[in-house]
């Protein structure tokens, strides 16, 4: 299973971003493979508008099964990521990637 979170930073220490659109990075966790990998998302923070639906275009490329968030993406990506067929879980907020993971294998987040 291929796992996205959206983060501030480029490891597992790293703080969940609680924002979906304008999120530093997208941290990918293949737990078949038990590999991970990092994608540059800073190129959003200048965006004016339509910054969900670029990120939730560069999360379809990925192909996740899961995204793990913080406040979930709003309506635009929420729309595109609804067609990915995705399962999203949010609520990690102030956690680390890997306080998420483990809260998201705990089934103490929230499916969005």
């Amino acid at each position: 299973m291929k796992i996205v979170l959206t983060a501030k930073g480029e490891d597992w220490d790293a703080q969940i971003d609680p924002r979906f659109g304008r999120a530093d990075f997208l941290f990918m966790y293949d737990e078949e493979k038990d590999e991970f990998k990092t994608i540059d998302n800073t190129d959003i923070q200048n965006a004016a508008h339509g910054a969900g639906p670029q990120t939730a275009k560069k999360l379809f490329e990925l192909a996740p099964d899961v995204l793990i968030t913080g406040n979930g993406p709003g309506g635009n990506a929420a729309a595109v990521i609804e067609k990915a067929n995705l399962s999203v879980f949010t609520g990690a907020q102030n956690m680390t990637l890997k306080e998420a993971y483990s809260a998201y294998k705990d089934g103490k987040l929230t499916a969005f």
